[in-house]
């Protein structure tokens, strides 16, 4: 990657301070290894298959055709499935639910909005060559940036325990509930942090890119209930809207879980991340990106939200068909969905829901720790990724723990899994309008973003999506009083 001559480098890296604490304590040693030299895979390759820095992602795709597009798909394909977390198939299936097709052109009309979102947030860490959490301190007041990174923060830990909470209820269906959903809980946050603290980076992602297989349980369910044809093409391209609590409250509900602002630190640290396995270790290194590379980046996240809003479509139009029409109208998570689609539609659709549960959240967890993890290292400007090592970088892994042991904790204690994820969209819907805003400015500014800034489309329709998570704030506190 060639270095953008708009901005200079800022070299505002401090050390890690686990590692501070232990060198003054004389248990380390005071030197900070360099990313270079503690590397989890072998550093070179890109575990997502995305080409190597200075070379063209688009260039691969003329090269090698669909095999070619594949190897571009990385970080905005596993930003895409992250995104059809247990969470949000409870409230898609919650939607269909309780009523019907209805909300079904969402998936239309949210599709654009995330791409225009997810793109910015590649486009920013793509020409800066760091995160989110550090573009935005540099731009934006501290004060700002911190308090919604410490919102993201308990947003993320409170998500992962409804997660944690669904894989496990998944794992106890599939045995017929004759092992308790309790049993489950500690081995599946065992296996997440085992994944998160030992595996190579490679390995990583390429768990990630075969989880996501688990969504296509959704879109073969579709073809088990076959929903009827004439009434799912009017639902999807003409709009429905209810003027009352119910349905106001599951708008809001599914914006919420479609624009999530864990996904924004999550999709620019990927891509900070594959440049890094590629072999950009400096920041100096990584500045600055081409055409190429931003188009190559496009078509991955346009690829990763396709599926995202894909299975969002399949669940409320299964939903919709099948508990809707028989009265199931009190569905509130997935597990529910999956119950009540078991007498109605067959084991093997209660099965396919059940394992999706299980893959989503499998895939969901380690993403939301990780997030909380990078915004709070990008804030506070220390080193640290899944590219490095816990021993190296033992700050930013115990993040990861703090969130996962968080949601731990609320699992083992029983808290309601609908009032934390009802807590957790309204922390969503507080923090993502302020983020979008700033996200909004970044990407236009000149001086950071020199020739690579977004275009007029793009960043208008990000501000759509600012004022429709705005509006849902105001509509969420409107329909809780």
């Amino acid at each position: 990657m060639g270095t953008s001559g708009s901005e200079p480098p800022v070299a505002d890296e401090r050390p890690d301070p686990i590692r501070a604490v232990a060198s003054r304590a004389g248990v380390v040693s005071e030197k900070e290894p360099h990313a270079a030299a503690v590397p989890k895979g072998d550093g070179r390759e890109s575990a997502t298959g995305t080409p190597e820095v200075g070379r063209s992602g688009a260039d691969q795709v003329r090269r090698r055709g669909p095999l070619g597009l594949l190897q571009v798909l990385g970080p905005g394909l596993i930003t895409g499935a992250s995104d059809d977390d247990p969470s949000g198939i409870g409230t898609y299936s919650q939607a269909g639910s309780q009523f019907g097709l209805g909300t079904l052109w969402l998936a239309i009309f949210t599709f654009p909005l995330m791409i225009a979102v997810q793109e910015a947030c590649a486009r920013i860490a793509l020409q800066t060559g760091v995160g989110l959490g550090t573009s935005l301190r540099r731009k934006f007041p501290s004060v700002l940036v911190g308090g919604c990174i410490v919102l993201v923060f308990c947003a993320n830990t409170i998500n992962v325990g409804a997660d944690l909470g669904a894989v496990a209820a998944g794992g106890s269906m599939l045995t017929g509930s004759h092992v308790p959903p309790g049993w489950f809980l500690v081995p599946v946050a065992l296996l997440v942090g085992f994944m998160q603290l030992r595996l190579s980076y490679s390995i990583i992602f390429r768990c990630f890119r075969y989880l996501t297989l688990a969504l296509f349980a959704y879109v073969i369910t579709l073809f088990i209930v076959h929903p009827p044809l004439l009434a799912t093409l009017e639902a999807t391209f003409i709009p429905h809207f209810e003027f009352n609590k119910e349905f106001v409250g599951i708008v809001v509900a599914i914006f919420g879980t479609t624009i999530s602002p864990y996904l924004f630190f999550w999709q620019a640290s990927s891509e900070v991340d594959e440049m890094k396995a590629a072999g950009a270790t400096t920041e100096q290194e990584r500045r600055g990106t081409s055409r190429k590379e931003l188009r190559a980046a496009r078509i991955d996240v346009a690829v990763g939200m396709l599926f995202s809003q894909l299975v969002m479509y399949s669940i409320i139009l299964v939903s919709g068909t099948v508990l809707h029409s028989h009265g199931h109208g009190g569905i509130a998570t997935a597990q529910q969905a999956a119950e009540a689609l078991k007498p109605l539609a067959g084991p093997l659709a209660f099965v396919l829901f059940a394992l999706g549960m299980i893959g989503t959240g499998l895939l969901a967890i380690p993403v939301l720790t990780a997030s909380a993890a990078y915004a709070v290292k990008e804030f506070f400007g220390f080193r640290g990724s899944l590219s490095e090592t816990p021993r190296a970088r033992p700050t930013f892994y115990a993040l990861i723990v703090v969130a996962l042991l968080g949601g731990l904790l609320m699992s083992i204690l029983n808290i309601d899994p609908i009032q934390a994820l009802v807590v957790t969209a309204i922390i969503n819907g507080i923090v993502a309008p302020p983020i979008l805003v700033l996200i909004a400015l970044l990407a236009r500014d000149r001086r950071v973003m020199a020739e690579h800034r977004s275009g007029t489309v793009s960043n208008a329709l990000v501000w759509i999506a600012t004022t429709i998570m705005g509006a849902a704030v105001v509509a969420l506190i409107a329909t809780s009083l």
